[in-house]
């Protein structure tokens, strides 16, 4: 990639095609929506990737029961990253009364 080009990690086959891509070196699955930004760990995990050269997907909030969402980039070259978010799950459970 050219220096000063930018690329948005891509989370759907096509936004991967339109790249040029036919595969990602590293796919982030995140429980969080993908907002490209500094303040949201997997998009700056996504950029350090990318700066050094890897092809990264991001898969945000895949569904739990379903395999679909997962497969949605296909298999990476390297491997997935996983993540929960920026709120864990247990704490996601629960309202602010403690009740569920």
């Amino acid at each position: 990639m050219p220096a000063g080009d930018t690329v948005v990690p891509p989370v759907s086959r096509e936004e991967l095609a339109a790249l040029g891509w036919d595969e990602c070196d590293v796919i982030i699955v995140s429980g969080d929506a993908f907002v490209d930004h500094p303040a949201f760990g997997t998009a700056v995990v996504a950029r350090v990737l990318l700066d050094a050269g890897f092809r990264v997907g991001v898969i945000p909030q895949p569904r739990w029961d379903s395999l679909a969402d997962v497969g949605r980039l296909g298999r990476p070259r390297l491997f997935f990253g996983v993540t929960a978010g920026n709120v864990d799950s247990l704490v996601a459970n629960y309202s602010p009364t403690g009740q569920r």
